[in-house]
This record gives structure tokens, C-alpha cells and sequence, in this order.
């Protein structure tokens, strides 16, 4: 832009310019250089409107410098300032210092900016909306195992591979199905009754008479307690020559049947340490059996309590309930299910009122009412269930004799998990671990890239032999468009920016106020140091 002169040549020069047009004398009597304000563009039809905007800032850089005068300046100029609603425009040079009526300025014109950053905001908001640009659809991905169908027409031998690619479709969704299967049917095991047979028998060294004086470095007499417990299998012949038969590693050992052992000794012969007890939740592992070693020579009468470890848990049933159902311990799904095959049976449900039953003679003297509503069953039942009685057993501790003494077998009804619990379980931690097919799917996802790889190089060479020079041409512009998009150029249009008319339209001049506004201070509008 030159200095000094008419920016609108087309203007009369004997018209009188506008204040903020005309130029200021400076002390020296020289000519300042004028302060053009460029108009702001007309924003609403502008496809760039709202982003040429710059937001109000107390950045030197946006200020109005005035020259330095000799008056100071008027309100006349300030109030012009103000009504101006523009965007103000960088200088070519930064002054020396700034003075009290470039400081009331430059704030005059940081509100008027503000003012006309709200203004056009508002009357932009009915404007026309810019949108990014729709994404280009991605091309789908075939699976890595798939062959296209142009490969397929090259190759007809591919089809038995799409056969087997099936084929193995249908294997991998009958092993999904009976996996899904097998996992609800774990979830809820069936549980099996067997009998545990649990063996208690002593065991005693260096009982021999006492002599007097007792020799020297003998050792001392001792005794062993031991609870062994193995699960019958039916129709299986135990040996008589062995006390305890063999573990049978299909069934849980003995320890995880029992949810606390206790074994009370005389307290009179072991005064320290009269009791002993065992607890299944500080266990860490399970146990096949329980041995107890004491140092004595007496016999005496050894107490053992046992306490059941159900799972579910069960509860014993109060003497009223138990005439009900004619059970004595069972869970409480089980008892709430009993009852109301009971009432069902007897037809106790009100036919007015469903949610309620009527109680029988038997059932009064469980609940101890005409009527109970079906919501509060399994409350009122609670009082019912109790812990279950725990297994006392009494051994006597024998001293003489030849080997294990004192030997007493007693039967227990227990639930043990179905056979096939653990097979099944096998089976889903089999089916986790592929290695096998995970390295045969490597190699026939590579097998499958090598193809993909091939195909390509043949339409390359087979359209090149067909038309060379359209293929060539049809590959330059395809690698441009490309070099396009990697360098941000493809909505670009170097033929339209080459004209005088792509420089003519409205966001030109604020984009150039911006332009010049980011530019650092020390540099001049032509890119070079200031004056």
C-alpha cells in the first residue's frame, strides 16, 4: 500500500476525508504516515465467515499507535474511534514510547473491536454454517483368511478352499454352541450321594515295661491319632488285608468334606495343649486325613467333632418342619421348594387371593397362623433352619498290643461333584489354548498376503501391456492427487488463484489484517525491519 496517497483513486480529491483518513503533522512538520483502516467484509455471504476473526488482546501488536502531537487527543476522535466497529490495523513501525492519549486509544479501540466481534457474531449466526468435509469411505477389509472373488476367478482351484473355510465356519460354531453349554452346566454342577467311610486308629512305639532306672538316650514312648476318610464307589470290592483302601483322585479329598475338625484330649495328661482344632478356611491345602502326636504312656478316651462342610450349605430343620416334610437337614432352595409342592398338593393357595395360602393343621404349627402370604415365606422360614448337628465320635487311645488298634469304621452320606465335573472343565481350558491352530492360521494368513501381493503385480503388468500410454497417464494423475492430499492441496485450485478476481473478494482484507496482526513486531509490512 503506498503512503501518502488516495486509496480509492476513483474518489474526488477536493472532498474532504474522513477524521480517521486524514493525516496528522508531526512535531518536524513532516507528513506522518496515514493510518488507512481497511473496511471489514461483508460477512454473510462469505463462505470464510467466523474464521478470520482475531479475539480482542492487549498485545502491543493490536493497539493504535497516533504520532506524537502536539494536543493532546480529543474526545471528537475518541468517540469516532469508538463508533468505527472495526478491526484496527498494524502500523508500519512501533514508536518510540507510548504517551497518555495513545494509551486512552488503544483502549478506545480494544472496546470498539470487542463491541464488533459481538455484532458481527450475531448477525453471522443465521450465516451459512461451515461443515468438515464427509470422510471417505473406507474400503472393507476382507479377512485375512478370505480370497476375494477376483482372485477366485484366477485361480479355480480355490474353490476346495472356500469349501474347507466353511467347513471349518460350521466345526468352530458347534464347539461355541457346546462350550456355552458346557459353562451353564458348571455353573450349576449335579452333585452325586456316596457314602464316606472315615477309619480312626492309633498307633503307638516305645511302650515297652519301665525299668528302673530308665536307660539312657532312649527315646521316649509316643502314640499317633489318625483320621483317614476315603469316598465308596459302588460295586467296588475293598481289600481285606489293607486298612485303608486307596484314594481315588475322581473324588475331593477327605479334609474338603469337614468345615472344622476338633479333637479334645484329657485334659488331666495334656494340660497345656488339651484341644486341637483344624479349620477348612486357614487350610491351604486339601488334606487326605488327620494325624494327631503326643508323647505319653496312658491310655485314655479321645473326643472328635466333626463339622460338615456343605456346598450348598444346608440347615437342619426344626421338629415341626421336619413333620412337614419328612426331611431332617437339606438346603433352603429345596425346603422353600417342598413347601410349596406341599401346599400345591394340598391345594392351600387362596383361590380369591393367589398371593396367599391357607395353613393346615400341620402347617399352623409351623407358622402359627390361619394364613401367610407367599412373599413372606422364605422370612418365616428362617427361624426354622438351623446349623446342622456336627459328628461326635470317641476313640480310645490303646497302648498294647501289635499294630494299629483300636481301629472303628463310620459311614457319612456326602455329595460329591459328577465325574465328568473335571473332564469337562479340561475340555474348556483345552479349547482356550490354540497353538496349534493359531500357527497354522499365521501361515495361512501369510500364504493369503504372498496371493494378494501377486494379484496386484498382475493387474500392474497386465494393464500396462494392454494400453501403455493410458496406464502411465492414469498413474501420474493418480500419484498427484495423492502428493495432493499428503501436502493439504487438494481443495486447492491453482488455476482460479492465478486470476485478479480470486484477490477481489470479501475475506481477502480481513484475512490480510490477520496476516499482518500475527507478523512480529520488529518487521514491517513488506516482511523487512520496521523504520
Amino acid at each position: 500500500m503506498a503512503t501518502g496517497g488516495n486509496p480509492n483513486p476513483n474518489a474526488n480529491p477536493s472532498q474532504p476525508r474522513p477524521p480517521h483518513m486524514q493525516q496528522q503533522q508531526q512535531p518536524g512538520g513532516s507528513p506522518a504516515t496515514p493510518l488507512t483502516h481497511l473496511r471489514p467484509p461483508g460477512l454473510a455471504g462469505s463462505p470464510f465467515q467466523g474464521l478470520f476473526h482475531t479475539p480482542p488482546s492487549h498485545n502491543p501488536a493490536f493497539q493504535i499507535h497516533m504520532g506524537a502531537s502536539a494536543s493532546p487527543q480529543t474526545p471528537l476522535m475518541a468517540a469516532a474511534a469508538a463508533s468505527a466497529k472495526r478491526p484496527p490495523q498494524k502500523p508500519p513501525a512501533r514508536p518510540p514510547a507510548p504517551t497518555s492519549s495513545m494509551a486512552a486509544g488503544a483502549a478506545s479501540a480494544a472496546a470498539a473491536y470487542k463491541a464488533a466481534a459481538a455484532a458481527a457474531a450475531v448477525a453471522n449466526s443465521g450465516g451459512v454454517d461451515l461443515t468438515p468435509a464427509a470422510r471417505r469411505n473406507k474400503k472393507r477389509k476382507l479377512p485375512e483368511k478370505q480370497l476375494p472373488d477376483r482372485v477366485a476367478a484366477l485361480l479355480p482351484e480355490s474353490a476346495l478352499y472356500t469349501q474347507l473355510l466353511e467347513f471349518e465356519s460350521r466345526v468352530d460354531a458347534a464347539l461355541a454352541r457346546k462350550k456355552v453349554d458346557i459353562q451353564e452346566a458348571l455353573k450349576t454342577p449335579p452333585l452325586l450321594q456316596r457314602t464316606l467311610r472315615i477309619y480312626v486308629f492309633n498307633t503307638f512305639a516305645n511302650q515297652g515295661p519301665c525299668t528302673i532306672p530308665p536307660p539312657k538316650n532312649a527315646d521316649p514312648p509316643t502314640w499317633s491319632l489318625k483320621i483317614i476318610g476315603r469316598v465308596l464307589e459302588d460295586g467296588a470290592e475293598l481289600d481285606p488285608a489293607s486298612i485303608v483302601p486307596k484314594h481315588n483322585p475322581v473324588y475331593p479329598k477327605f479334609s474338603q468334606f469337614f468345615k472344622r475338625v476338633t479333637i479334645a484330649l484329657d485334659p488331666s495328661l495334656y494340660p497345656e495343649n488339651p484341644l486341637i482344632i483344624w479349620e477348612n478356611a486357614r487350610s491351604a491345602a486339601p488334606q487326605e486325613g488327620f494325624e494327631v502326636k503326643r508323647k505319653g504312656d496312658k491310655e485314655f478316651v479321645a473326643n472328635i467333632r466333626l463339622e460338615m462342610n456343605y456346598t450348598p450349605e444346608k440347615f437342619k430343620l426344626s421338629q415341626p418342619l421336619m413333620e412337614v416334610l419328612g426331611v431332617e437337614v437339606d438346603t433352603r432352595a429345596r425346603v422353600i421348594a417342598a413347601l410349596w409342592q406341599y401346599i400345591k398338593a394340598k391345594k392351600l393357595q387362596n383361590p380369591s387371593d393367589p398371593s396367599y395360602f391357607m395353613c393346615d393343621p400341620q402347617l399352623k404349627k409351623v407358622f402359627g397362623e390361619d394364613k401367610l402370604k407367599f412373599a413372606m415365606l422364605s422370612q418365616r422360614i428362617s427361624q426354622h433352619l438351623g446349623a446342622p448337628p456336627p459328628i461326635n465320635l470317641e476313640h480310645k487311645i490303646k497302648l498294647s498290643g501289635n499294630g494299629a488298634h483300636g481301629s472303628a469304621c463310620y459311614d457319612v452320606l456326602v455329595d460329591v461333584p459328577f465325574p465328568l465335573q473335571k473332564e469337562m472343565m479340561a475340555f474348556l481350558a483345552n479349547t482356550e489354548k490354540h497353538k496349534d491352530i493359531e500357527a497354522c492360521d499365521e501361515v495361512i494368513s501369510a500364504s493369503i498376503k504372498k496371493i494378494h501381493e501377486h494379484r496386484r503385480r498382475r493387474a500392474f503388468f497386465l494393464g500396462f501391456s494392454q494400453s501403455p500410454v493410458e496406464f502411465i497417464n492414469a498413474m501420474i494423475a493418480s500419484q498427484s492427487k495423492d502428493l495432493k492430499l499428503v501436502a493439504g492441496e487438494a481443495n486447492r485450485n491453482v488455476e482460479k488463484e492465478r486470476r485478479a478476481d480470486f484477490y477481489n473478494q470479501p475475506w481477502v482484507e480481513d484475512a490480510v489484517i490477520r496476516y499482518l496482526n500475527r507478523k512480529p513486531a520488529s518487521e514491517g509490512p513488506g516482511g523487512g525491519a520496521g523504520s
